[in-house]
């Protein structure tokens, strides 16, 4: 499978991050499979912004944990690595909670808005997707190919 990775360097040697605010499936290095989410990931870093390409080749024998869709199960696990708590997996797949979602998630955890409301306003947005290569055990399912500029 390729996966891309949106970034302001080429990232021929991916390494885990640990450091930084806490994202949707905790540290790791985050990829996906729709090239245009990784150009759009890209155009956010500074003063480059440039695209790497992967081979995934899936390792049996790794931790993973796959969401198909945003379920009762993805939000919860969102809001609690958002909260920093850690996990044991090597891999996580699904849905992303991009910034609107984020402001939903937020809204839900404070009470503003009910999981129902949630529910119904992150309905309407597009399809998105991450894979989080949490340990270096997983990194070693991964290729480098390519990289271009946007």
């Amino acid at each position: 499978m390729e996966i891309y990775h949106g970034s302001n360097v080429s990232v021929e040697k991916p390494l885990i991050q640990t450091t930084g605010f806490y994202k949707d499936f905790g540290f790791g290095f985050y990829c996906t499979v729709f090239e245009k989410q990784a150009q759009r990931w890209a155009l956010t870093k500074k003063p480059r912004h440039i695209v790497s390409l992967y081979e995934y080749n899936e390792e049996h024998g790794l931790n993973t944990l796959r969401f198909d869709s945003m379920t009762e199960e993805w939000l919860d696990f969102i809001v609690s690595c958002r909260r920093g708590i850690r996990h044991n997996y090597d891999i996580v797949e699904g849905p992303m909670a991009d910034d609107t979602i984020w402001d939903y998630i937020e809204d839900y955890i404070s009470g503003t808005i009910t999981r129902e409301a949630f529910w119904i306003l992150v309905k309407f947005k597009y399809p998105t997707h991450q894979i989080v290569f949490c340990t270096d055990k997983a990194l070693q399912a991964v290729s480098f190919i390519k990289s271009y500029a946007l």
